[in-house]
């Protein structure tokens, strides 16, 4: 007679929750580490303010560049000239 322990069902419910705790630690673990790595990367933009203002500048004058050739070419094909 096999003892209840033993029990096939009994031992693979037991590997089926370790294999599940084991699968949420390690989860758990990477969650944490990218929660930290979002954190570094706050605290070095706020340390920071110039570098993050500075790309933001960049692009603020290439869109305004590409606005300025916009209208120069609406302007253009509204005076009725070839480009």
């Amino acid at each position: 007679m096999i003892t209840p322990l033993l029990d096939p069902s009994v031992i693979s419910a037991t590997s089926g929750l370790i294999a599940i705790i084991v699968i949420a630690a390690a989860l758990l673990r990477g969650w944490q580490g990218w929660l930290d790595l979002k954190r570094q990367e706050l605290d070095r933009s706020a340390h920071h303010p110039a570098a993050a203002d500075g790309s933001s500048i960049g692009t603020a004058r290439i869109e305004l560049a590409d606005l300025k050739e916009r209208i120069r070419k609406l302007e253009a094909i509204a005076s009725g000239v070839e480009l």
